[in-house]
């Protein structure tokens, strides 16, 4: 379990430094003379059979989609065997993540109260992304336990968990019965599959590319289908084959962080500069996004934490300390990835993409700075901590 763990931060460390070089790449287009043929690329229609969608729809409708099923995997995976799979263990992060969720969302609808037209962009400062966030706490290496990194996995993972959530209750279009229906037929299918002990990924992919076209047309954004396709994984084992959802894990995790996730950034981050000024900061909508991600980000997260301490509900990670705690917070103020995403399906419009942007960018830019010196310069910053002993939240 150690070593999967540590494979994991690793991927997602290597993944976050590709994230933030796509990131730039993107803004660079965005703001050169390169920018008609950055939007021209964003625009291109691909065509799959009678389906035709532009490249930037294909990345959030079906590359995304892959994203989603791998990080259903990860909470199937965690709910029954990993750190969320008892009371005890995963208290903490649960309460963390959702103060993290909630007061986030009442910052932004504070300041965006009386402008009804921002409104649906509520949701954009409740994400968290794991790989920028892992990213960060890398760089601290042996300066921080390594229980504070297995609690900044297990906040995340809920944290997807709610995003998944409000994605599938509250940006829904209408919706569209009999494909519904035939996407229901489907997964009933994907469930008698993993009922019979069908350990092979073949069989399954049969029906979850249907699933998947099916929500598509049913006007549930399609990356619901990949969530719903991870719960039907099996995670069961025997001695003659490794469990098939750990084995798709490992196989997604390179092409996730090195690929989709990047080209993600890439197609998405590309925010131009023209026309703003420093006063735009000041706009109801960015200032929103960015007073949610780096203010009620770390609020949420170190007042549910304490409370729950406090309660004697649960306990800090072993060898933590608040200061590590709210360093923690701080950084899981960097949405990037899925605040994007839902900014994607909040709003469109060139005109309120920008400030979208410039307020994910912002708030998450603050958030990883100030997170990292927090816990670099943590009273404690001289120790070394034995991260190669395994350690659990307790």
């Amino acid at each position: 379990m150690r070593k999967l763990f540590n494979q994991f931060t690793q991927l997602q460390t290597a993944g976050g430094i590709l994230l933030g070089v796509a990131t730039l790449v993107a803004l660079f287009l965005a703001n050169s003379p390169l920018e008609n043929y950055y939007q021209n690329l964003l625009q291109l229609t691909l065509s799959l059979g009678n389906l035709h969608l532009s490249f930037l729809h294909f990345v959030n409708d079906g590359l995304m989609t892959i994203f989603f099923f791998l990080v259903s995997l990860e909470i199937k995976r965690e709910l029954m065997q990993g750190e969320l799979n008892s009371v005890e263990k995963a208290l903490l992060p649960t309460m963390a993540a959702i103060g993290g969720m909630l007061v986030p969302a009442l910052f932004y609808l504070f300041i965006n109260h009386g402008h009804s037209e921002y409104t649906p962009g509520w949701a954009i400062p409740m994400a968290t992304d794991i790989a920028f966030s892992l990213g960060v706490l890398s760089l601290l290496n042996k300066k921080i336990p390594n229980s504070l990194k297995i609690f900044l996995t297990a906040l995340a993972i809920i944290d997807d968990l709610g995003a998944i959530l409000v994605i599938a209750i509250f940006y829904t279009q209408q919706i569209g019965w009999l494909y519904l229906i035939l996407a229901f037929a489907c997964l009933i299918v994907l469930i008698a599959l993993n009922y019979f002990d069908i350990n092979r990924f073949a069989p399954y992919l049969l029906f979850a590319l249907p699933l998947w076209l099916f929500i598509l047309k049913s006007g549930v954004h399609a990356t619901i289908a990949g969530v719903l396709f991870g719960l039907t994984i099996p995670l069961r084992s025997s001695k003659q084959q490794p469990s098939l959802l750990k084995k798709l894990e490992h196989q997604l995790h390179p092409w996730i962080a090195y690929a989709i996730l990047p080209i993600f950034a890439f197609a998405n981050a590309g925010l131009s500069f023209a026309g703003l000024h420093w006063s735009t900061l000041a706009h109801p909508l960015p200032l929103g996004i960015i007073a949610g991600l780096f203010l009620g980000k770390q609020f949420g997260i170190l007042s549910a934490s304490w409370l729950a301490v406090k309660a004697k509900w649960a306990k800090l990670p072993h060898q933590a300390s608040w200061q590590h705690i709210y360093g923690t917070a701080l950084i899981c103020g960097i949405g990037f990835t899925m605040s994007l995403f839902i900014a994607n399906l909040a709003f469109s419009g060139s005109e309120t993409s920008s400030l979208v942007r410039l307020g994910v960018l912002s708030g998450s830019a603050l958030s990883g700075i100030l997170g990292y010196f927090v816990l670099f310069f943590s009273k404690k910053n001289n120790t070394k901590y034995n991260n190669a002993q395994p350690t659990i939240l307790r």
